[in-house]
């Protein structure tokens, strides 16, 4: 088997992996790892922008109490005040290394409103590409850097981990049938989040968890895996996934109308539109089940058309694929999979319980978004706690260039791809249906039913590990749903509607362990 040695081992190629190989490459060599390309990422994909107090009228404790209001409770406080504070300085210093922010027309940097924001400071760039924009200029900055290698195509079906220390990970490149093992120093999981497991999303195909998967197989810590939030605007054209519609598009003055084309946020929340995600995503849930239907409706046709096909270049250009044109049409939406809030569990420096493994951005969990994600947050959670991961890396006292990892025959067997197939998208069937935005005991009970049934092999085989991934993933979210009886931010339980004092806590897994639930405080 062969073996690559480096300093740091990122899993991962959204914002999160992009921006820690940049500050790795300080202190040493970088392996970055890319299970598909360099664009197929959430980050890549962010319409809306990244959230950071820096416009005038705005501060850094503004910032705070948005987050902290918008978690429902569940925030770490010092988690969030670190991702709002340095924050500040993470887009400071994208601009002096020339990330060109979207302006107005006095060049100064136009910022956008959001729901949950009580200030205009999401930051855009190519107007609703900002995370194509970021993710491409990070590229450029890795692509003149001697110091990283990237590598593309590669699947990691196993952490490298022996006595609690990480030393790297076991890749297979599928296509050559070639399996090789990355060592490493300091392994940093960025494989982002799991929302693509389920049957409507707004993730690309690869955002399927398998990162959070290897850590806990490998014996790390997860938190709040029951904590999923749907994305409350996603178009869908017919078949297939759907399209994501920024919030940004609310913050420019959309309404939400259904089916008699009434608005009807504005008499749930003074916010109107641009109330909390959770809250938006009930609200059109319960309309749709209201009259019956599968999606409520954007409206902009009371906007001005030009600057909404300016600001909203691309998403103009995708929908009118279907025939609408948003300036007078009415846009069909409903809620989707879309941002993992739970995950790895970490201290505020991206370090997980395995000493030299860290995980930052959406495979973590770090309190920054408690029961419920500000919007535009993850970005900038990308940016801090990327860097604070490789600072922390800077303490690291076990060091060995010399380790030798054991051999791993990995293989992929086509024969299998089909029963893969299959499987998976009962998975994708049975999360949407049973562990979806509205979830019971029933419901959840059905779940775990319906996942325990599905037959998964052993052995280091490419179909068969992935959907021993997958099920696993899926088990996680049902057994962390089934302990939280309450209703809190993204975590809707119909059979306990109101949330629960003593549930201010993180529900915590761990391989082999009876599942705990953690007084937050």
């Amino acid at each position: 088997m062969e073996t690559i040695k480096s300093d740091y081992l990122i899993i991962g190629t959204g914002l999160a992996g992009l921006y820690s190989a940049m500050q790795a490459s300080r202190y040493g060599t970088v392996t970055l790892i890319s299970k598909s390309r360099l664009t197929e990422s959430n980050s890549y994909y962010a319409q809306g922008g990244v959230a950071a107090a820096v416009m005038p009228d705005d501060s850094t404790d503004f910032h705070y109490e948005d987050t902290i209001k918008t978690g429902r409770g569940l925030c770490k406080s010092e988690s969030v005040r670190i991702l709002v504070d340095e924050g500040k300085e993470r887009i400071e210093e994208l601009i002096a290394l020339g990330m060109p922010f979207d302006t107005n027309n006095d060049k100064h940097l136009a910022a956008g409103l959001e729901g949950g924001h009580s200030k205009r400071r999401v930051l855009h760039a190519g107007g609703d590409s900002t995370g194509r924009e970021i993710v491409n200029f990070m590229r450029s900055i890795i692509a003149g850097n001697k110091k990283i290698k990237v590598y593309e195509n590669i699947f990691i079906f196993d952490l490298i981990v022996a006595d609690n220390i990480c030393r790297g990970a076991y890749g297979f490149i599928p296509p050559e049938g070639k399996s090789i093992a990355f060592t490493s120093s300091n392994t940093i999981m960025a494989a982002g989040g799991l929302a693509a497991l389920y049957g409507r999303t707004t993730n690309p195909p690869s955002a399927v968890g398998d990162g959070i998967a290897l850590a806990y197989l490998n014996g790390a810590e997860l938190a709040n895996m029951e904590m999923l939030q749907f994305h409350p605007t996603c178009f869908f054209p017919g078949k297939g996934n759907g399209f994501l519609i920024s919030e940004a598009v609310r913050g420019e003055g959309a309404h939400l109308v259904n089916e008699d084309g009434i608005r009807f946020m504005t008499a749930i929340d003074p916010m109107g539109e641009l109330a909390p995600r959770d809250l938006v995503a009930i609200s059109i849930f319960n309309q749709m089940k209201k009259y019956s239907t599968d999606h409520v409706y954007l409206k902009l046709d009371h906007l001005n058309p030009d600057a909404i096909k300016k600001r909203f270049s691309n998403i103009y250009k995708e929908v009118s694929k279907s025939g609408i044109d948003i300036t007078k049409d009415l846009l069909p939406v409903a809620p989707a999979a879309h941002y993992t809030i739970g995950g790895i569990k970490t201290d505020l420096w991206g370090r997980t319980n395995i000493e030299n493994l860290y995980a930052v951005g959406e495979a973590a969990s770090n309190g920054v978004h408690g029961a419920n994600r500000l919007a535009s947050n993850s970005l900038l959670e990308c940016l801090v706690y990327g860097t604070r991961a490789v600072k922390a890396s800077l303490n690291n006292n076990i060091h060995d260039a010399d380790y030798i990892p054991a051999e791993r025959n990995f293989s992929i067997d086509r024969s299998l791809e089909n029963s893969f197939l299959i499987k998976k998208e009962r998975i994708e069937k049975t999360l949407n249906s049973n562990a979806g935005i509205v979830r019971t005991e029933k419901s959840l009970l059905k779940a775990v039913d319906d996942l325990n049934e599905i037959e998964t092999n052993g052995g280091d085989e490419y179909f068969a590990a992935r959907l021993r991934m997958f099920k696993e993933i899926g088990l996680l979210i049902a057994s962390s749903a089934l302990l939280r009886r309450e209703t809190r931010g993204v975590h809707i339980r119909e059979d306990y509607p109101n949330e629960k004092k003593e549930m201010v806590a993180e529900i915590v897994q761990k391989i082999n362990s009876e599942i705990k639930i953690l007084p937050l405080n």
